[in-house]
């Protein structure tokens, strides 16, 4: 039975590459908790592309997709989701958001996640919302013959309740103790919750958010500028990989932690150098043609004139308006629309 003993898996992790990615990440915070005090609006800038990047790219990992037309405006609450992909997409910007805006003052305990669990299906007609599985699950795997195999077998449906609720009072033990890292326990966390496999859908989904809550409560907000999910997305194959290789014995007790920790590590730290290199361009002395050329490059879909000022607040309405101009003359972005509905996107989106 799982018991969550941090008091004596942490010890085991404590291995020179984790322990320099957590001295590499803490020099990261330090930074930006500078750049919040000196430029706060710099950050600022980032949170809606980075919240786009998240929403698409966790339920990508899942097999949930839209265009990026349609997820940009599903973001905005501009459109009704159409499908059941959309309606899901909806529900992840909703709680995505929830945690953005009050994650100080949400709890980590057993009824929290089941409302969250209910407000990522909040668009969508679904019984199980809201709700511990009804039924055990399993992971499975495409042998090599073709044939579905059980890989991993998470918590029974019957234990789930009583996990949920030792895994929570095993982080909050850990937490409020103040012994082991924080941002270890966290991952400690993420890792077993989805190893339970709480629900009967939106397990993987849920993990993430619930990795995002728990690294903004203990400081480590990087997830807010630069999108964490997107990252994973990216290394998505490593990303299984590494669940895999830690679950094995998980149930008696036994897997190693060590192969999802170093990959979520890295994952954190790879952030962080992304907003290092994102700050530093945005406040450097490069002309304003390449910051709108790289702001392009980072965009989903269409944007407003609006939101471009919004984004680039040190350049004037004028200045944007001659790039955006050039921009489209060099055939790098299109206008579509006119007056007030006048959007721009870039060719190759």
């Amino acid at each position: 039975m799982e018991q969550f003993d941090y008091n004596k898996i942490i010890p085991t992790l404590m291995v020179p590459e984790v322990v320099s990615a957590l001295g590499t990440i803490r020099e990261h915070r330090g930074k930006q908790a500078l750049y919040a005090a000196i430029r706060p609006d710099i950050l600022n800038s980032l949170v809606e592309t980075a919240k786009i990047q998240s929403t698409g790219s966790s339920n990508r990992i899942e097999n949930i997709s839209t265009s990026d037309k349609r997820l940009r405006e599903l973001m905005i609450d501009k459109v009704e989701p159409r499908n059941r992909d959309e309606r899901e997409i909806a529900g992840y910007r909703y709680v995505l958001d929830l945690i953005h805006e009050n994650y100080e003052a949400i709890p980590v305990k057993p009824g929290t996640i089941l409302q969250l669990h209910r407000d990522l299906y909040r668009f969508s007609d679904t019984a199980y919302a809201g709700k511990w599985k009804d039924t055990d699950n399993v992971i499975a795997e495409r042998s090599a013959t073709g044939e579905m195999v059980a890989r991993f077998r998470p918590t029974s449906a019957i234990g789930t309740p009583s996990a949920i609720e030792r895994l929570c009072a095993g982080y909050h033990d850990q937490i409020d103790n103040g012994i082991h890292d924080s941002l270890l326990v966290s991952l400690l966390f993420a890792f077993d919750f989805v190893s339970i496999h709480p629900f009967n859908d939106g397990n993987g989904r849920m993990s993430r958010l619930l990795t995002l809550l728990l690294l903004y409560q203990n400081g480590y907000t990087v997830g807010k500028y630069i999108s964490l999910e997107k990252e994973i997305e990216r290394t998505k194959s490593t990303y299984y990989e590494t669940l895999a290789a830690s679950s094995v014995g998980w149930q008696e007790g036994t897997n190693d932690y060590l192969p999802f920790v170093t990959y979520l590590l890295g994952i954190i730290t790879a952030c962080y150098k992304e907003l290092d290199d994102r700050f530093a361009f945005l406040t450097s002395t490069s002309n304003n043609e390449d910051t709108l050329r790289s702001y392009f490059e980072g965009v989903l879909g269409a944007v407003t004139k609006r939101e471009i000022m919004e984004a680039n607040p040190s350049m004037s309405q004028r200045t944007i308006e001659r790039i955006l101009q050039k921009l489209q003359a060099e055939d790098v972005i299109e206008k579509v629309g006119a007056a007030r509905a006048t959007v721009y996107r870039r060719r190759d989106v």
